[in-house]
């Protein structure tokens, strides 16, 4: 039996190195978009923190100058609160595109598998037929050898 080649195998390997590559990229963007969720995890407790300290202030001695500490924290925390939620934004949108560019490699891995299997099974036929030629002819040969004696 002839040995199966598939002509584009140089294709498909670049389909599954672009896949691994693709999955990368998604992991990456997964780990910086937890990253970021974690950030504004710690800033919102800070926030709270910050809230905390100024229900104790308000309802202890009042001290305006702790008051007045107190309540630009809380502005400065919303500040980068918001900051930190537009970063959280940016690593959705970069998930998000390492997510279609993963589904796309994944699609373009799986077509060019999809080909070579349809041409391993060409293959098999062609070989299936070029066998049963061959025993025809053999068949063919031996029956006249026969006739011939």
């Amino acid at each position: 039996m002839a040995k199966f080649i598939y002509n584009l195998q140089n294709v498909l390997n670049l389909k599954l190195k672009m896949e691994g590559q693709a999955k990368e990229a998604f992991s990456a963007a997964r780990m910086a978009l937890d990253e970021e969720e974690d950030k504004l995890k710690i800033l919102l407790d800070r926030k709270r923190d910050y809230e905390e300290q100024a229900r104790v202030l308000l309802s202890g001695t009042l001290n305006v100058l702790e008051i007045e500490s107190n309540q630009k924290a809380i502005t400065v925390m919303d500040d980068m609160i918001g900051a930190q939620r537009l970063q959280v934004k940016r690593a959705e949108q970069n998930l998000e595109r390492a997510r279609e560019q993963m589904t796309v490699a994944m699609q373009e891995r799986k077509t060019q598998e999809i080909l070579r299997e349809r041409a391993f099974e060409e293959f098999l036929r062609e070989e299936n037929r070029a066998e049963s030629k061959a025993i025809d002819e053999l068949t063919s040969y031996t029956y006249g050898q026969k006739q011939g004696v």
